[in-house]
């Protein structure tokens, strides 16, 4: 990462922390969709609501793809919560925009990709955040049928978690996040958001998520 990606990691961090979007609790974990227990949730809806953080988003997305010069000719966002930062990104690189389901509709043309798409074109997919990957990797089937390649999967923020770098090296698709979980506890702790006791453990769940549940769940 370099000096200017890293400010804005850390910037994005606090800002996340500010707002709400990123809440730490380690003695009263959250609960997954997959049942897991975790000290930290993540709802970067939140950030709809704040103009300033959303167009740093927006650049700093914009930036990635410069940065690393990914091929790109349309931006896709996953439903839902990747939709709306990826038509602010669309908006600022002045390029397409499609998205892309959780599902094939039942009714109509039982699309899952929504937008105009052509063969040959390039796509960087936008995510909110990424967890186990398992959500982010599973739209490129749908978006790769129509003929096109993904180039890249960004997201605002990452867990950091194995299972995901393990999902995102068997699709052989880079993942650019403007921050992280690692960041963020950093940023926490500097500002006296958590304490010494609450750091260890939310590096412990990072380290063995599935083992540190498994305190709350017996």
């Amino acid at each position: 990462m370099t000096a200017g990606r890293d400010k804005i990691s850390l910037t994005i961090a606090e800002n996340l922390l500010e707002i709400g979007a990123v809440s730490l609790s380690a003695g009263e974990p959250y609960t997954w969709a997959s049942g897991l227990k975790s000290p930290v949730y993540c709802d970067n809806r939140m950030i709809m609501g704040y103009p300033a953080i959303r167009q740093l988003v927006s650049g700093g997305f914009a930036d990635v793809i410069s940065e690393y010069q990914i091929a790109c000719d349309v931006i896709a966002g996953t439903a839902t919560a990747g939709i709306p930062h990826a038509a602010w990104l669309a908006d600022v690189m002045d390029l397409p925009l499609v998205y892309v389901r959780s599902g094939a509709k039942s009714h109509g043309k039982g699309k899952q990709v929504e937008g105009i798409l052509f063969p040959g074109q390039r796509v960087v997919v936008i995510e909110d955040l990424i967890s186990t990957g398992m959500s982010s990797t599973a739209v490129v089937a749908p978006l790769e049928a129509t003929g096109v390649t993904v180039s890249a999967i960004l997201a605002i923020f990452t867990y950091g978690l194995k299972r995901a770098e393990e999902a995102f090296k068997s699709f052989d698709i880079p993942l650019y996040t403007l921050t992280s979980f690692t960041d963020l506890i950093g940023v926490a702790a500097k500002s006296d958001r958590i304490t010494e006791a609450e750091l260890a453990s939310l590096k412990s769940w990072h380290s063995n998520p599935e083992a540190w549940s498994r305190q709350f769940t017996g």
